[in-house]
């Protein structure tokens, strides 16, 4: 089902990121070794490093899937807003590991977001989240910069966390 709210699909993945977009490429080494890179991904696709970050996931599957509509909860309280997207892509092993999801209509933004673990020839296992997005709502065009910093601190607390489940696995 195509239900993206933008027509640039898959351009995340590429890093060949849109004009028109704000943009986001955030790289964190997280640990280091099959192991790390092993329950590092599963945390990754099982939406483990979404919870720990603090996002509430919605999804008909533990565990990203191509196609899969996942519901996003961001904030607290009231102002939780309901993020929807549908993952476009997954890369599930045994050299990396990450999905692609893509808002749907009704989210506050439009744009896309990559979520990948890879690890180096020396066994570093490095996060990286590459994104483009621009706001929709007239209260996320009114947030301006505070939206960009916050999704750049969300990629930097994912690295965290998952960098805390890699020293776990170690």
């Amino acid at each position: 089902m195509n239900d993206y709210s933008y027509p640039e699909l898959g351009a995340s993945r590429t890093g060949q990121l849109p004009a028109g977009y704000r943009h986001l490429h955030h790289r964190t080494a997280i640990g280091h070794g099959r192991a790390a890179l092993d329950v590092a991904g599963a945390a990754l696709l099982g939406w483990r490093m979404h919870r720990l970050a603090g996002v509430r996931i919605a999804a008909e599957t533990e565990r990203a899937a191509q196609g899969l509509a996942v519901r996003c909860g961001l904030g607290l309280g009231p102002l939780r807003a309901s993020a929807p997207n549908r993952v476009l892509a997954v890369d599930d092993g045994p050299d990396r590991y990450g999905f692609t999801y893509g808002t749907r209509h009704g989210h506050l933004a439009r744009g896309e977001e990559t979520f990948r673990l890879e690890a180096a020839p020396d066994g570093t296992v490095w996060f990286t989240v590459t994104a483009f997005s621009r706001p929709v709502s007239w209260w996320a065009r009114l947030a301006g910069p505070l939206l960009p910093l916050a999704q750049r601190a969300f990629a930097r607390r994912c690295g965290r966390v998952l960098a805390s489940i890699a020293a776990d696995a170690a």
